[in-house]
């Protein structure tokens, strides 16, 4: 598939996982490639623990949009802001003439008893600020960066909820729109981070049937980080690989060998394993990422990941073709 296709085929894409499957990362590394492609980018963080804009060493995102990629030479520009619900309201009342209501509202703490009194009402402002980015037209994609697995089942829902207990008024319009944004694959999809192990693959075949069955909303490809690349040689015993390449070992190097090359054949096998239970009970293309050995993702991993994305992406078939 043509990678500008595949961007282009809707102007926001969810990005959600489970913590620790690299899901932020996931999120900076499609950016960076939709940027690659030409597309005005634009990041949206909803959890504001500052991990993203690290990764490009820049300062914690704030409210105000900041550019992470500069446009140009063929790149349309990586763009990034972070959306909170005080914010989004803010931005809402502001928008609607109603900035000094908006000010006494947020300063009194009276969102958190509207919080309390209608469940849910925190996460549609997020969805609605998003929804209206969106409508605005000012980015070719927008890759929201949602809260942990278990969270955004609940964050999509909302809109939901909202919908049937509120039945009129701006807290229903605001629901129906972003219901709207949510069921149409071409402005929306949720693509899923994992890594290949069992309970992270478990609970990515849980969410994206509740995301399915519960939200609606469409699926894109399943993305596996951390995949641990195929290593030639490891059934060649190391006294024998020593003398082909020439090196004499010290003792017990031999058998730290044998271990590490056990080591790494069973997390193969373990690997291989959980990328076919994948293949085989949720019917999604994979695009695997390899596994990166740092402890800190920095611009460079960012394009090499978004260089890898490219590549899978340009293996998936054309629209249409099975």
């Amino acid at each position: 598939m043509d990678p500008e296709q595949f961007f282009t085929a809707s102007g926001v894409i969810i990005v959600a996982g489970k913590g620790g499957v690299g899901k932020t990362a996931v999120t900076a590394a499609l950016a960076v490639a939709a940027s690659e492609v030409g597309l005005r980018t634009l990041v949206v963080e909803v959890e504001g623990k500052g991990g993203l804009s690290s990764m490009f060493g820049a300062e914690v995102l704030q409210f105000d949009q900041t550019c992470l990629v500069e446009p140009g030479d063929g790149r349309g520009g990586v763009f990034a802001r972070t959306i909170t619900p005080d914010e989004a309201l803010l931005d809402y009342l502001r928008s609607h003439g109603l900035q000094r209501i908006s000010n006494r509202l947020v300063s009194s703490g009276a969102l958190e008893l509207i919080s309390t009194a209608v469940p849910g009402i925190r996460d549609i402002l997020v969805l609605g600020a998003v929804k209206a980015l969106e409508r605005a037209g000012e980015f070719g994609l927008i890759v929201l960066d949602a809260p942990a697995a278990g969270h955004a089942i609940t964050f999509l829902r909302s809109a939901t909820g909202l919908a049937d207990a509120v039945k009129v008024g701006p807290i229903n319009s605001q629901a129906a729109d972003v219901l709207e944004l949510l069921d149409d694959p071409a402005r929306c999809r949720v693509m899923l981070v994992t890594v290949p192990e069992e309970t992270p693959v478990n609970e990515l075949i849980q969410t994206a049937y509740s995301l399915e069955d519960e939200v609606g909303v469409a699926l894109g490809p399943v993305v596996v980080n951390g995949v641990v690349a195929a290593l030639s040689g490891l059934d060649t015993e190391p006294e024998v690989a020593a003398e082909d390449a020439g090196v004499t070992l010290l003792p017990g190097e031999a058998d730290l060998l044998r271990s590490a090359a056990e080591f790494r054949r069973a997390r193969m096998g373990l690997q291989r394993t959980q990328l076919d239970r994948m293949a085989e009970e949720l019917p999604l293309p994979q695009l695997q990422l390899p596994y990166l050995v740092t402890s800190q993702l920095d611009r460079d991993h960012l394009r090499l990941l978004a260089e890898r994305l490219l590549e899978r992406i340009g293996d998936l078939p054309p629209v249409g073709v099975a």
